[in-house]
């Protein structure tokens, strides 16, 4: 065993939006089933055998709120099953096709991917469906530490009440400890968006630059919830080029209109150990960790990282009819008719030579960092968990190794929690405002082409709360219904994965058709709660549209105590 050199901190952020029960292809649940295939199964196995090896305290997860709501929702075990009986037959269909065409390597692979969904269907079925159980046992064993995030993953910098921000986090505290049976400790912050306390004025719509609004710092919301960390980024807390952690999956995000780098700041403040977030004049402060751009980068990035290795599996391009996909990265610049066959065994060794060196690369980090000032180092690598083994098909394979790899260099795997119950930070410290998306400030959520979503949205947190605190809907069961119901709509349409995919145009379609879907749905319930609240009893269209809401949008069924509480936020 190697000297003891510092702590690695794996942190996978899990988060879907709503897409269960909002149809299946391309865009609907099919997308939910294929992560849990490509994703959450396989990792949940690479956690299991760690943990029957012994091995404890190895990463923090995020199972986003509405995520958990998915995964919870009885629904979601029968469409998995038959999303994996369809690939089942896709791969058995293909292989009759590419053995007509004499494609032997192609018609090999499908007995390959055959054997796997095999496989993974037995699991699932041997999990009863329930992989939110797997994770909370998990959790229980000290095996992963589980965190959670804003409710419907709103983007909480750019939200125009504080009522709004309190209630996503709130929501969310409340949603993790009724699934997995425990107060969490600490929240991931959507696309690590973050504001510090300051006088601020809407950036869209009819009050932009005419209203100014005092709003609390987000670490003062997580204060006030006893949420003790979260995540940042490196530009946040030193100013200088951001990176992005989607470019290189998302190419339009390079056209987004450019801008300078983060201001002259704390250049030389190390990303290497906790921080005390506080903003100035603000009430409440919680820790913060920084991810490691050097290391990340490794991981991130498709161009120049390992995922963009020749030998692994290529993501975007898929086998029709099925979706299953054949062939690997070949040349990541490449065009896709260029690719090759994908060789499994080839790839699992990539992977292995991969793990080595990456862990060698926080170690050597480390030991540089340890030479500076105690206490000792930590390296925080934050993802999206869905990097690994769906856009990085052997990314479970590549994090076994990793955190087997780890302890023979010096370095523990820690979670977020652990590290900072071992080595409080002692320094408070300010942050810059932004994001870990492309140009590092909010572009991705707010630009000319979302500039009406924020609009329209605004429009409704107004609504919303002037309703919520000015009805006296409480103790009328069809008003707790409907504003039930409106609160659903307004947190859905909050959601930041409408603004990310109209911008990297990667479903842009179906990111304006359900924002505006929800924002639709939110105006005819606040309608419909303005003529109950006269005395106006509900036509038989009107029930029959709640009840249809009410199924399709069904997260948070405890969501009216939060709302509750939310209205007693007054600004600071």
């Amino acid at each position: 065993m190697a000297p003891a050199r510092g702590r690695f901190l794996l942190t996978l952020h899990s988060h879907l939006p709503l897409v269960l029960g909002h149809g299946r292809w391309p865009h609907g649940s099919d997308w939910l089933c294929e992560v849990t295939a490509g994703c959450y199964l396989p990792l949940l196995e690479v956690f299991e055998r760690l943990a029957a090896d012994g091995r404890r305290d190895l990463a923090t997860l995020t199972l986003s709120p509405v995520l958990c709501e998915q995964l919870a929702h009885p629904s979601y075990r029968p469409e998995v099953e038959t999303f994996l009986e369809g690939r089942l037959r896709s791969a058995r269909e293909n292989r009759g096709q590419f053995e007509a065409a004499g494609e032997d390597a192609l018609a090999a692979l499908t007995r390959v991917w055959e054997a796997e969904y095999g496989r993974l269907l037995a699991r699932f079925r041997a999990l009863d469906g329930d992989v939110l159980g797997a994770f909370r046992r998990l959790a229980a064993a000290g095996v992963v530490e589980l965190i959670t995030s804003a409710a419907t993953h709103g983007y909480l910098p750019l939200l125009g009440r504080e009522e709004s921000v309190d209630l996503q986090l709130r929501l969310g505290a409340a949603s993790h400890a009724r699934h997995f049976g425990a107060a969490p400790r600490g929240a991931w912050l959507p696309e690590c968006g973050y504001r510090p306390r300051y006088e601020w004025s809407p950036p869209a719509g009819p009050l932009r630059g005419k209203v100014r609004r005092r709003r609390r710092g987000i670490e003062e919301h997580l204060a006030r919830l006893g949420l003790r960390y979260f995540v940042t980024d490196a530009h946040l807390l030193r100013g200088g080029e951001p990176y992005s952690a989607y470019r290189d999956y998302y190419p339009a995000l390079r056209t987004v209109a450019a801008g300078a780098d983060q201001p002259a700041y704390q250049r030389d403040r190390t990303p290497y150990r906790p921080y005390l977030v506080a903003s100035r004049g603000g009430e409440g402060a919680a820790a913060v960790f920084t991810r490691d751009p050097r290391t990340t980068l490794q991981v991130w990035s498709r161009e120049l990282g390992y995922p963009g290795d020749g030998r692994y599996l290529e993501f975007h391009k898929k086998h029709a009819p099925g979706g299953i996909r054949y062939w690997r990265v070949t040349d990541p610049r490449g065009d896709l008719s260029a690719k090759a066959p994908y060789v499994p065994e080839a790839a699992r060794e990539a992977a292995a030579s991969h793990a080595a060196h990456f862990v060698k690369l926080v170690a050597d980090v480390l030991e540089a960092e340890g030479r500076r000032a105690p206490p000792p180092p930590v390296v925080c690598n934050p993802y999206d968990t869905e990097l690994f083994g769906h856009w990085w098909f052997e990314g479970p394979v590549f994090l076994d190794g990793v955190l087997r790899r780890l302890p023979e260099e010096g370095v523990r795997p820690q979670t977020l929690g652990a590290a900072l119950d071992e080595h409080p930070p002692g320094e408070a410290i300010t942050l810059l405002e932004g994001s870990w998306g492309e140009g590092g400030d909010h572009r991705v959520w707010l630009n000319r082409e979302t500039e009406w979503t924020w609009e329209m949205a605004y429009a409704a947190e107004e609504e919303f709360w002037t309703l919520a605190g000015g009805l006296q809907w409480t103790g009328h069961a069809l008003l707790e219904r409907v504003m039930a119901q409106l609160a659903r709509e307004l947190l859905l349409l909050q959601a930041s994965d409408w603004a990310f995919l109209i911008t990297t145009w990667a479903a842009r379609n179906y990111a304006e058709t359900r924002f505006t879907e929800h924002y639709a749905h939110f105006t005819r319930l606040a309608n419909l709660i303005r003529r109950a609240a006269e005395g106006q009893a509900p036509t038989a269209d009107d029930e029959g549209f709640l009840a249809a809401r009410e199924a399709a949008d069904f997260p948070f069924p405890d969501v009216l105590p939060h709302v509750r509480a939310a209205c007693e936020v007054r600004p600071p």
